[in-house]
């Protein structure tokens, strides 16, 4: 038998052995849908002083909405953008549009609901993402969340990146694991279509293989809907590009990243959507570690290992 033919995990029809989004695509929309990431002007509680100043230590200008036009294009300019760009790769009439740059409900509730609508009103657009944080999602905001999720498919994303309170005060993260948790039981109070999906970044300064899994249990208590591991990728013009070239900060190793992503999966809910194993920074604003630039030797090595350990998602998991 193929690799794909002898895969034990039920969510796949390759030999992916995780929850790939490709496949929650698929299954939810009926065929190829591609993402638009959009940047709609905003900012973050953690760069305006509401909580901090200088954002994370690893967040670029763009507020990782490197590959989204700017924001001085309205929203339907944007999407008419990337459908055009994407046109050259995939041949598909469905689209989500991805709010990505930035805190993407720090604003009023007036404004959201203008951007939200704009997106939602664009042919071929199937459902909207919103990159957020927790400690920004207002009683108003989430009503006019789950109303939304009445009528199109919407995954809210929560960045959280460790559940070490340690780490996000070393990161300037600007909030707790606990206002997290409260983030998470709002979002599910309001409704049950909305999709939650948590971020998480590996090679945080300081942190140790075990702080990563102790985030990834910790994060797996709550059974998120989807979730995100980035790699933590070093840019220019930013703190953590200060300290790497200070020798302040270690990169992680390729091997080490890789077993760790393994290690994370076995750990993870077998039926939390997997939206993203590693990071890729803009080519000319990538200090280190340059091996992220291979991403798809990256990934194939993770279906490699886990083929090699006969493993998958969720099989050291337990609720």
């Amino acid at each position: 038998m193929t690799q794909a033919e002898s895969n034990p995990y039920p969510f796949s029809d390759s030999n992916k052995r995780y929850y790939t989004y490709d496949y929650y695509l698929r299954s939810t929309f009926g065929g190829k849908c591609a993402k638009l990431p959009i940047d709609a002007g905003f900012t973050c509680p953690n760069i305006d002083g509401k909580c901090s100043v200088g954002g994370c230590i690893y967040c670029s200008s763009r507020g990782s909405g490197e590959f989204a036009p700017v924001a001085t294009y309205s929203i339907a300019e944007q999407i008419a953008m990337q459908k055009a760009a994407l046109s050259k790769k995939w041949d598909t009439p469905r689209y989500l549009a991805y709010f990505q740059a930035h805190t993407n409900t720090y604003a009023p509730v007036e404004v959201l609901r203008q951007y939200y609508e704009a997106a939602l009103a664009e042919e071929g657009i199937v459902g909207i993402n919103v990159a957020t944080r927790a400690d920004c999602l207002e009683e108003d905001v989430v009503e006019y969340l789950a109303e939304l999720s009445e009528r199109t498919v919407l995954t809210v994303e929560l960045g959280l990146q460790s559940s070490s309170d340690r780490t996000a005060a070393l990161i300037n993260r600007g909030h707790t694991f606990e206002v997290f948790l409260q983030g998470v039981e709002k979002l599910r109070r309001a409704s049950s279509r909305i999709q939650i999906c948590t971020h998480l970044i590996f090679g945080l300064p300081s942190e140790t293989r075990e702080d990563m899994l102790r985030t990834v249990r910790d994060v797996a208590l709550t059974v998120p809907d989807q979730l995100k591991i980035h790699l933590m990728y070093v840019l220019r013009g930013t703190e953590l590009g200060r300290m790497y070239r200070d020798g302040e900060y270690l990169p992680m190793e390729r091997e080490d990243y890789i077993s760790t992503v393994v290690d994370a999966l076995e750990l993870l809910p077998p039926q939390t959507v997997i939206g993203r194993l590693t990071g890729d920074g803009m080519k000319d604003e990538l200090l280190a570690p340059l091996w992220s630039q291979k991403k798809t030797t990256v990934l194939n090595d993770i279906d490699k290992l886990l083929y090699a350990r006969n493993s998958w998602q969720g099989k050291r998991y337990h609720s």
